[in-house]
């Protein structure tokens, strides 16, 4: 049962969304529509005040799960910042409810490695005063290190720019292949709902979707997913900043040639809502996620194209056991047995192929710096992408 007040929202999101369809002569490509959804300025889901982490909102993320993912984040953010010269500091992209800002500065204190400044890139206001709240309560000394910004740092800077599950909700195109030609899949309005609608792809998509077939292997007719066009100008636009340093991802998601499989015939797109998953994005307008899994291979292209060099990429179960987890367990509980229980409950969860070990990955990229990444030893799938 939706509260009223959450329906109210949702059918002014849905207003304005289908004023944007008729103004555009009845068809929205869904990379439009998507961004609507989510960041309409007021409106959309990312811009809204309702609660989206944890159990009281629509998905969990790992810093949610357990501190000790900010933790071991901390422990690879600590071998970069002693690399770096002079006074290096630490970009985080979306900070959700700001455990993982907390986390990590937390740990980077103990190891005597606090960056100079932390800044959190945070378009929602709401999630602003959450963070801050968090971070004053948690960290009260520590708060005048951080500061929050409406875009990437125009300033240059030496550190590290950090976005966990970012890479997923940015828009993306849809597509369905067709022996005959391809179609680009977008959002139309009918009988008062919102319906998909096919056009004829752009030469831009077409050509897109030939090097997406080449490395898929072959489709059927019919085959149906999606890309993100805006991803190469995005990451060069949060990193252009970075003089010197590493940008770490963290997102489900795969290489090119396992996410174009033939047999993902639908794609990836899902949506989340209290805690539920769907794969209806015309449902909850404005009230619930759509994401969508990450081609890390067109990350990767993208970090070079950026001169960014991918420097590590593995799963998230193998950069928790690099980077110390079961030391960050040992220090967490401190000798508390039941604590010790309870955290590695949520290292499993961090960990197992069937939680989150295996469908989230962790990419490191570096600039102007060469330096061994601790994390992401154990398991290097660099070949994969």
């Amino acid at each position: 049962m939706i509260a009223a007040d959450a329906a109210e929202h949702s059918c002014r999101v849905r207003d304005h969304i289908a004023a944007k369809i008729h103004a555009s002569g009845g068809w929205l490509s869904f990379e439009q529509f998507m961004d609507l959804a989510l960041y309409a300025p007021g409106l959309g889901y990312y811009s809204g005040g309702a609660r989206k982490l944890g159990p009281a909102g629509d998905f969990t993320t790992a810093p949610e799960v357990s501190g000790l993912f900010g933790a071991c984040v901390a422990v690879q953010c600590a071998e970069i910042l002693s690399a770096l010269d002079g006074h290096a500091s630490i970009l985080e992209i979306g900070a959700g409810s700001g455990r993982m800002a907390a986390d990590i500065l937390g740990k980077l204190e103990s190891l005597g490695r606090l960056p100079e400044l932390y800044s959190i890139l945070e378009i929602s206001a709401d999630l602003r005063e959450r963070q801050r709240e968090l971070l004053g309560m948690r960290l009260p000394h520590l708060l005048q290190r951080v500061r929050w910004l409406d875009g990437p740092p125009q300033e240059a800077f030496e550190g590290i720019v950090l976005a966990n599950e970012v890479l997923d909700a940015l828009p993306v195109a849809r597509f369905r292949w067709q022996k005959a030609g391809v179609e680009e899949m977008g959002v139309a309005v009918e009988d008062g709902r919102f319906a998909w609608g096919a056009r004829a792809a752009s030469r831009a998509m077409t050509q897109s979707c030939g090097e997406l077939l080449a490395a898929s292997g072959g489709w059927v007719d019919g085959y149906t997913s999606e890309y993100c066009p805006s991803l190469p100008a995005w990451i060069s636009g949060v990193t252009h900043g970075l003089r010197r340093g590493a940008v770490m991802w963290f997102d489900y998601g795969l290489p090119r040639a396992q996410y174009y499989l033939a047999e993902r015939r639908d794609g990836t797109l899902v949506c989340h809502f209290r805690h539920r998953l769907s794969e209806d994005p015309f449902a909850n307008i404005g009230l619930q996620d759509i994401t969508a899994w990450v081609d890390f291979t067109r990350v990767a292209e993208a970090c070079s194209a950026a001169n960014l060099e991918v420097a590590g990429f593995t799963t998230q179960a193998h950069f928790l056991a690099a980077s110390g987890i079961d030391r960050e367990m040992q220090l967490a509980a401190g000798g508390d047995e039941a604590v010790f229980a309870r955290l590695a409950n949520q290292a499993r969860q961090l960990m197992m192929p069937g939680e989150m070990g295996e469908r989230f990955k962790a990419m490191a990229c570096l600039r102007g710096v060469e330096l061994p990444l601790t994390s992401f030893a154990l398991l290097d799938l660099r070949h994969t992408l």
